[in-house]
């Protein structure tokens, strides 16, 4: 894990083992695959997106094949960010974001302590732009303004497997693209146990 800092609130940035992000894509397409399923699963009308489709993960898939990586990583975060051991943490949600061109998600912030987002499927020359900046289907976190010494912008372009961690009220934004194919990816949101929390919130 690689804890980067660049503008005060820390941010994990971590490898997902490829089966993993193969099981959540097989789990999201037998969802797609399923008329019942997605309409149960639709979690568009709890999150701010202007995207395809946004469906919640459910808590038996996650307990089974997400939790062993999740708690691993989460405790690391944690450690490494504060020095302070992590005792439990309780996943709130977990959806997965289909994106599509032209499609984008404004900034925004999250709910919990801790949140997180990874990345499944990511289209060719998805930052494909007339611009040099190249920010095309690609991540902003933000924070404060811009001063010496301090940008307040952070950009990560995502590649498949990556997943990146930081606190709940960090704001970011995906930007839109303008290239065929899905831009696919999770996010979640968890709160730690009380007493870690307030140990570090000293």
């Amino acid at each position: 894990m690689k804890i980067q800092s660049p503008f005060g609130p820390k941010l994990g940035i971590v490898k997902i083992p490829k089966n993993i992000v193969s099981k959540i894509n097989k789990e999201v397409d037998s969802i797609l695959n399923n008329t019942s399923r997605s309409k149960k699963s639709d979690y568009s009308k709890k999150l701010v997106g202007e995207v395809k489709q946004e469906l919640e993960i459910s808590k038996s898939f996650i307990n089974k094949y997400l939790s062993k990586f999740l708690k691993k990583n989460i405790k690391k975060f944690i450690k490494k960010s504060s020095n302070k051991n992590l005792k439990n943490f309780k996943v709130k949600n977990f959806w997965v974001v289909r994106q599509f061109k032209n499609e984008y998600n404004p900034i925004h912030y999250h709910s919990g302590n801790l949140s997180g987002v990874g990345y499944l499927k990511i289209p060719k020359n998805f930052t494909k732009s007339k611009k040099k900046s190249k920010t095309n289907g690609t991540i902003d976190f933000i924070h404060g303004s811009k001063s010496f010494l301090n940008k307040s912008i952070f950009n990560h372009k995502p590649k498949v497997g990556d997943m990146i961690i930081f606190p709940n009220y960090l704001m970011h934004t995906a930007y839109p693209f303008n290239v065929e194919g899905e831009r696919r990816s999770f996010s979640f949101n968890l709160e730690i146990d009380k007493n870690t929390f307030e140990k570090i919130n000293e």
